[in-house]
């Protein structure tokens, strides 16, 4: 079986399951969030676990994330009162001085690891979830408006759209070079691609899907998600250039990793909830 179906048949099982609990309900996609939030903890963790002058224990980076994530989930849901929030830091304060008993080489460079494995996997899971949650419980959806598609949905939609048009163009007309030096395959023939169609299809979630939003908010939307997707996408590979690998893991076939496959979503989701936010107001 070639790669291209194996890709084709993993992604879409991956659109499935995340675009399924979304639109099931925000209970749902929690859990689903929740177990790729873990599954790229330990990812991360264990890729920093045995290097020559990193050596973390991928437990400690995985677990205080783990209970960081369950804070704020609870606390958002509000089985936690909003004060739970600020434990949030001790957790954190918790994880760094672990090194203290560890004895391990370059304790600050450990600490600062896992700590950017929260800022990188568990902040972004964390947004998605809180969107999620206020789309499902405070907005006013109108089913007979259009097919019903939560705001997060529609974001995934875009960034998957970038993702594989972006792939799909690279490969069957790809010539020019985007960068390199960091991810030689990727051209922009077929960044401008993705471009294209990610904005048609910003297009046809503004025009015909139930959002709570306009159809300026999913175009603009689409110009916003292209270039962090793609920026995502490049950080990664600096990311995994820097540790000689090629993939981040192999759960995922013709994908590679969890980092692999949520790398465009890291740094799009941040951007996505800023432009939501700010939106109303221009």
């Amino acid at each position: 079986m070639s790669n291209l179906v194996v890709r084709s048949i993993t992604g879409a099982l991956f659109v499935a399951v995340i675009l399924g609990s979304i639109l099931l309900d925000d209970w749902y996609a929690t859990a689903v969030f929740a177990a790729f939030m873990i599954l790229g903890l330990v990812e991360f963790n264990k890729l920093f676990h045995s290097q020559r002058t990193i050596e973390i224990d991928w437990r400690i980076g995985t677990l205080g994330g783990i209970v960081i994530f369950t804070i704020a989930v609870l606390t958002l849901y509000q089985v936690l009162p909003i004060a739970c929030y600020t434990l949030i830091v001790p957790v954190i304060l918790i994880m760094m001085l672990t090194e203290l008993w560890r004895k391990k080489k370059n304790p600050i460079l450990n600490s600062t690891i896992q700590i950017a494995g929260i800022f990188y996997i568990v902040l972004p899971f964390f947004l998605v979830t809180e969107m999620n949650f206020h789309d499902h419980n405070f907005n006013d959806f109108k089913p007979t408006e259009g097919f019903f598609m939560p705001k997060v949905g529609g974001m995934f939609l875009l960034i998957w759209t970038n993702d594989t048009f972006a792939y799909l163009t690279g490969r069957l007309i790809g010539r020019t070079k985007l960068f390199e030096r960091i991810s030689p395959k990727k051209t922009w023939e077929g960044t401008l691609g993705g471009v294209v169609m990610t904005i048609f299809v910003g297009f046809l979630i503004g025009t015909y899907f139930d959002t709570n939003e306009t159809l300026g908010f999913w175009i603009g939307a689409a110009l916003i998600i292209v270039p962090c997707a793609i920026l995502g996408d490049l950080y990664e590979s600096l990311f995994k250039r820097s540790l000689k690998i090629k993939d981040s893991g192999s759960i995922l076939p013709g994908h590679g990793g969890i980092l692999d496959r949520f790398d465009a979503v890291f740094f799009s989701v941040p951007f996505f909830m800023a432009w939501a936010s700010i939106y109303p107001y221009l």
